[in-house]
């Protein structure tokens, strides 16, 4: 009695653990998660093709052919058989073509570099509708979501209107992490240098957990935010309340917020200095540093004109297109240049954050 009851016990211990899971990635309320979901589910159904005959025939032959089983056909001699051959063959060759062709398709679909072409799936999207733009830094060990078009900024929240577009530029300041929010979209890397786009729109309005994806250092586990999906009018009250109550995110209170901390409570800004998060890419917040994009125009000159030194200035040699003339600073727009000169050209971001 006593291993009956611990039979049933066992059997039913993987379903009261999984009563708990919560499926958002199954069942997301954004339209690119969803079809992430959905192109997971298709997925495993065609493996399941192969695998579920496998399995069943399996367990068919350990029993048809067990020991004591003598109505069991013996043929020692049996050695091909081409209808089989096909089989074994044909249909996992199907099934893999069948899976190359959704994953392609799908890679193409999903893109998270590719504008939104619908809002869900009954509905496309408008011509005249302009993605939301946000700007996305992960710190360490906290997130900092920039609004350009609203002049505010957040740590550790983020806010956005449902069913409207909305265009992540995510990068990093030091460290690699992984932006994810299950429920919006699949997971994308923030990295130092580098700015990375992610496309997406929530449909339905709610709380909804972000994190890092990537692990990152000693406060991985709390470099978590939340997401809240609203309607418009709520989203311009939010707007408005934050532009309100918000602080002034200088770039001297940004190289501040820089610094690692661990469990960095909500913050908002009201006020962001123009062209941060170029400067954040670049590696040029600091006035010290020299921004990479005017360092790698100075390097692209110089090699140009060392080109040129080398073959001769004779007709007909002509130095790589550099699209840069005369002195490469005057080729660097002045918004997007630092907000004074650089007295150590040798100093960067990073040796200063360490």
């Amino acid at each position: 009695m006593t291993s009956s009851i611990t039979r049933r016990a066992l059997v039913l211990l993987p379903l009261a653990l999984l009563s708990g899971c919560n499926m958002v990635v199954m069942n997301a309320s954004g339209d690119v998660a969803r079809q992430q979901g959905q192109l997971i589910v298709a997925s495993t159904l065609l493996m399941l093709l192969i695998i579920v005959p496998v399995i069943a025939l399996t367990l068919l032959f350990a029993w048809r052919y067990r020991q004591n089983n003598k109505t069991a056909k013996y043929e020692p001699d049996w050695d091909h058989s081409t209808m089989l051959e096909l089989v074994i063959w044909g249909a996992p060759l199907l099934i893999i073509i069948a899976l190359g062709l959704l994953t392609w398709i799908s890679t193409h679909l999903l893109d998270p570099y590719r504008p939104l072409q619908r809002i869900d799936e009954n509905r496309p999207i408008q011509s005249e509708i302009k993605p939301l733009e946000v700007q996305v830094v992960a710190l360490d060990w906290k997130w900092l979501f920039i609004y350009p078009e609203q002049g505010i900024a957040t740590v550790n929240e983020l806010v956005t209107p449902v069913d409207v577009p909305v265009r992540f530029k995510i990068t990093a300041s030091n460290v690699m992490n992984s932006f994810y929010i299950p429920a919006l979209a699949g997971q994308i890397y923030a990295m130092p240098g580098m700015d990375t786009t992610l496309n997406a729109v929530m449909n339905k309005p709610g709380v909804y957990d972000g994190f890092s994806a990537n692990y990152s250092g000693v406060g991985f586990s709390h470099m978590r935010f939340k997401y809240h999906g609203v309607s418009d009018a709520d989203f311009t009250a939010w707007v408005a309340k934050t532009r309100a109550a918000g602080g002034d995110l200088s770039r001297a209170s940004y190289l501040a917020l820089e610094k690692p901390s661990v469990a960095e409570p909500v913050r908002h800004y009201g006020k962001v200095a123009p062209a941060l998060y170029k400067a954040i890419v670049n590696r040029c917040v600091d006035p010290d540093a020299v921004c990479m994009d005017q360092m790698m125009a100075a390097d692209n000159a110089r090699a140009a004109k060392s080109v040129v030194k080398r073959e001769g200035a004779h007709p007909g040699v002509e130095a790589p297109a550099s699209g840069i003339t005369g002195n490469p600073q005057s080729t660097v727009p002045s918004s997007d240049a630092p907000s004074s000169q650089p007295t150590n050209p040798m100093k960067s971001h990073h040796d200063r954050a360490h």
